[in-house]
């Protein structure tokens, strides 16, 4: 999960990103940004809850006893934030930055930051509740259930360790609560806003083309070797080298490289046609990843001299390795129960589990079931969502559709678009055509501008806020 410059704390739990050890972010869920033309699944678009570490089983809280009286370190409008409410926060962050080693900031440099990051948080919240965003328990304790899955620990286990850190299950859950109704807002003043044009996908495309680092380019080249002994005369030499060149005619007259490779070669994969398969061009020696560097696919190089002999090579594939040529695809089925004043998302999953009980029981058949009550384009097709990439969902529903085996039904989950019953069909380990590699390069485009435009949006909630600061968090 990428760690983001917006992610909002969590009572002592947050990972600051600024300062925060890397490996944290390991223990959030994973943030994803899938293009517009998903299409009319409304599934696509969204990120993920931030990282939230849960404390080790031993306990981190200073159990010295001593306890500061409480103050007003700084007014939000009107939500004061206390000086005990900074400090626990601080607490948490050094004791992050103990367990990752090295050089640590400043604490006074510390304090500024997490005060800097409640202020901005109070103030999110503030905007998500004065629009009417609203978040249901079901959806609190999906994200609870997800927290206490990313940290490997149960659900128990997880309420054990905040308890001994002095955070109570119904604080973490408000706290929760406040996240999603930041994240909420957030996809709706800042995600459903950004797009990527076609331009955007060339340019980002080309511009890992001409990066430098080897690793960025993958290639799968055919080989032809023609092998000279060591210590051959210069007679023996020049015979190997017509051979090699005899090999390299042949394939640029249009014979087939596999047969010529087969007839040719004294390399161990000659006999099964020459493919050395597609891999980072560093796993190829330099000889051949300088030879092949200007050559374009199709294109054929040599005979070219190593100790070893004489290669001919073929050029067979090329490609970025930002834009992957293999996926494992997952092919799935929904319902989508879409919130509304007359319907709770509470109300909704209950009538989805429901769904998933009749079903289960062989009373209820799941295509019709989506055909007669899901809110959704796919409705029509039996909530089939056809065969999709890793990242084509939100979050919440690729953590939910990847913990399934094929044939199995997830318990409702709750999405930005409403409360799914999911079914997983199919998986396959596919190749990817040209359109969905560009489509896993606009995730990457996306998720760069979708950052670029939370800060700007973050700042300027920030400067329409009035902040009063009072005394200094000791």
């Amino acid at each position: 999960m990428n760690h983001r410059a917006f992610t909002l704390g969590l009572v002592c739990l947050a990972t600051l990103a600024s300062l925060a050890p890397a490996g944290a972010a390991a223990q959030g869920l994973r943030a994803s940004g899938a293009p517009a033309s998903t299409g009319g699944t409304g599934l696509s678009s969204s990120r993920a809850l931030p990282a939230v570490t849960v404390p080790d089983a031993r306990g981190t809280t200073d159990r010295s006893g001593i306890r500061q009286a409480d103050y007003i370190v700084a007014v939000v409008n009107t939500a004061p934030i206390t000086n005990n409410e900074v400090q626990a926060r601080i607490a948490r962050i050094e004791q992050q930055l103990a367990t990752q080693g090295g050089e640590r900031p400043p604490r006074d440099v510390v304090a500024r930051e997490v005060l800097e990051r409640v202020i901005n948080e109070k103030i999110q919240v503030q905007m998500a509740n004065e629009s009417g965003i609203k978040v249901d328990d079901i959806a609190v304790s999906q994200a609870e259930q997800s927290v206490a899955r990313q940290n490997n620990v149960s659900l128990e286990e997880m309420h054990r360790r905040l308890a001994i850190d002095g955070i109570s299950k119904d604080r973490f859950r408000d706290e929760l609560r406040n996240q999603l109704l930041v994240q909420r807002l957030r996809e709706r003043d800042v995600e459903a806003r950004v797009r990527v044009s076609d331009l955007e996908v060339d340019q980002y495309l080309q511009e890992q083309k001409s990066a430098s680092d080897p690793s960025k380019v993958e290639l799968n080249l055919g080989h032809i070797l023609v092998l000279v002994p060591e210590n051959a005369s210069p007679e023996v030499v020049e015979q190997r080298r017509l051979r090699a060149q005899q090999a390299a005619d042949k394939v640029r007259a249009g014979d087939d490289f596999g047969q010529v490779a087969r007839e040719f070669s004294d390399a161990a994969e000659g006999a099964t046609g020459g493919l050395l398969g597609l891999r980072p061009s560093d796993r190829y020696p330099d000889l051949f990843v300088r030879s092949t560097q200007q050559t374009p696919v199709g294109g054929i190089v040599g005979p070219v001299r190593s100790p070893a002999g004489f290669h001919v090579l073929k050029v067979v594939e090329k490609t970025n390795a930002a834009a992957p040529t293999v996926a494992v695809q997952s092919h799935a089925r929904h319902i989508l129960l879409r919130a509304n004043p007359q319907l709770t998302e509470t109300a909704a999953a209950a009538r989805l589990a429901d769904y998933r009980r009749r079903i289960l029981a062989g009373q209820a058949d799941f295509a019709t079931l989506a055909r007669e009550n899901s809110q959704d384009g796919s409705s029509k097709q039996g909530g089939d969502l056809g065969w999709a990439s890793p990242g084509r969902y939100v979050p919440e529903f690729e953590e939910a559709l990847n913990a399934l085996k094929p044939g199995e039904i997830s318990e409702p989950i709750v999405t930005r678009f409403g409360v799914h019953l999911i079914q997983l069909l199919e998986r396959r380990e596919a190749k990817l055509t040209q359109r969905e590699q560009r489509d896993m390069v606009r995730d990457v485009v996306r998720e760069k501008k979708l950052d670029e435009a939370y800060t700007t949006w973050a700042q300027e909630a920030r400067a329409r806020a009035y902040v009063e600061y009072r005394d200094p968090p000791q």
